[in-house]
């Protein structure tokens, strides 16, 4: 019976304190993907991707122009052909279409390796500026914003902003 008092007393210690260090943390929000997408760096870096992503596309319409010439071509000139050669020739078409799918699939994949490569700077220095301001403020915790239904702490992109010069 003595062990189960003193396993209630602390208990009831336990969830006292924890209660007292809740009460007593300091909470902010911010919507970390407004503030990135604010940051010149991210336009800059979004321009680029487009425009990889432009040269991309256009290289590959090309190779698809390529391709449906000379499938119209080969198919044009089928009845005079051996079957033979017909043959190689469909060879070499789906070949090329295999070259083009997977130029495609290794397209993509630099694509996203450019954007993560590009974003990565960007996303560290707007976290670091972030608790810069939060701990300059004393703030324990910063949630996202952009996940919360009720936001009645302390917002802190203005602060944020101001300490990235924006």
């Amino acid at each position: 019976m003595k062990h189960l008092k003193t396993l209630l007393f602390a208990a009831v210690l336990f969830i006292g304190a924890t209660s007292f260090t809740t009460a007593q943390s300091k909470i902010a929000h911010i919507n970390k993907q407004e503030l990135i997408k604010a940051m010149p760096a991210y336009t800059q870096a979004q321009t680029e991707i487009e425009n990889l992503g432009k040269t991309y596309e256009t290289e590959i319409q090309n190779s698809i122009k390529e391709l449906d010439k000379k499938l119209k071509q080969y198919t044009a000139e089928e009845p005079t052909q051996t079957e033979e050669e017909n043959m190689k020739r469909m060879q070499e078409v789906e070949g090329i279409k295999q070259s083009l799918g997977e130029y495609q699939q290794q397209a993509q994949k630099q694509l996203q390796e450019k954007e993560f490569n590009l974003l990565k700077p960007i996303v560290e220095k707007a976290d670091n500026a972030i608790k810069a301001v939060a701990n300059a403020q004393g703030f324990q915790y910063v949630v996202d914003s952009g996940m919360l239904i009720v936001a009645e702490g302390k917002d802190l992109m203005a602060d944020v902003k101001k300490q990235l010069g924006m």
